[in-house]
């Protein structure tokens, strides 16, 4: 890649991994579910307003809104929500990469080479050891929920994948329409109108300005400006060059969260994160014959 586009492609990895920044401090002030549904409902309008849905099957775009956009930010948000630090929540995510190689092996008949494999053995080891670290020190109930993010992602990946969009930012729009109406029926049920309607009419808390600026940032610079982005690197380049730039996000994410929110990991959670990035990296490792690529990272 000429060197502007890999400046760009470090450019969207920092852009959302500090998206988890920007989750953190919404979540201080907007109940987690509400905030999904908020979250894509202010992509869902324009997007039915102005941008034509792309030609894929419908049970495609619905599972992919489903598991990358509703699963996904249901379980991570209600972990951060719950206690999930900032930084580990951008390097369990990852797990997606695993779970999405799984799931492909399993359900589309995909096949997984040597070193693929043993990705996945590496960072589902690394993965142990950050729970192991978190039922030691912590709730494992934050991990569980952020790791059940992961999976939802995975789902969305496999979605994504069958859906074979001649113009992925569109699927990537229109994915945000099936999300809204979900998850605010979850959230009057789970968080009851009473909460959510204090969280759009009282701004007084000092935390209301962050949250909404939080909220903005996550709508326009994490999804549309990074995707954009994301989608036009995708597009020239081979996914094999362009996705590795992915494990520059939980660095980015753990960092930003060390010298913004003062977290701190511990050695046995360094390390595991460090196997978790090996792990997700040798995934995607290709061979001549056909493997399941490594899936294509999408913001948090």
């Amino acid at each position: 890649m000429p060197v502007r586009h890999v400046l760009l492609a470090m450019a969207v990895a920092v852009m959302w991994g500090l998206n988890f920044i920007a989750i953190d401090a919404s979540l201080q002030h907007f109940p987690p579910m509400f905030l999904v549904a908020l979250r894509f409902a202010l992509i869902a309008i324009p997007t039915l307003l102005l941008v034509k849905r792309p030609d894929v099957p419908l049970r495609w775009l619905i599972g992919y809104g489903l598991g990358f956009g509703t699963l996904q930010f249901l379980f991570l948000y209600w972990g951060m929500a719950a206690g999930m630090p900032t930084g580990l929540a951008s390097l369990v995510l990852q797990a997606s990469g695993p779970f999405t190689m799984l799931l492909g092996a399993t359900f589309l008949r995909e096949r997984v080479s040597g070193p693929q494999l043993i990705g996945i053995l590496v960072a589902v080891g690394g993965l142990a050891v950050v729970g192991w670290q978190r039922a030691e020190h912590a709730s494992v109930i934050p991990f569980l929920l952020t790791l059940a993010g992961a999976l939802g992602w995975a789902i969305g990946n496999i979605s994504n994948r069958q859906a074979r969009a001649a113009n992925p930012l569109h699927l990537t729009l229109w994915m945000s329409v099936v999300p809204p109406l979900p998850m605010l029926a979850l959230a009057l049920v789970w968080e009851g109108p009473s909460r959510i309607a204090v969280s759009l009419t009282d701004f007084s808390d000092p935390g209301a300005l962050a949250a909404v600026l939080g909220l903005l940032y996550t709508v326009l610079i994490g999804t549309i400006l990074g995707s954009g982005l994301w989608t036009w690197l995708m597009s020239r380049h081979p996914a094999g060059v362009v996705a590795p730039f992915s494990m520059l996000v939980p660095v980015t994410g753990m960092t930003a969260a060390w010298l913004i929110l003062g977290e701190t990991v511990t050695l046995p959670e360094a390390l595991g994160g460090i196997l978790v990035v090996g792990g997700v990296l040798l995934g995607s490792i290709r061979t001549r014959k056909p493997a399941l690529p490594l899936p294509e990272p999408a913001p948090a």
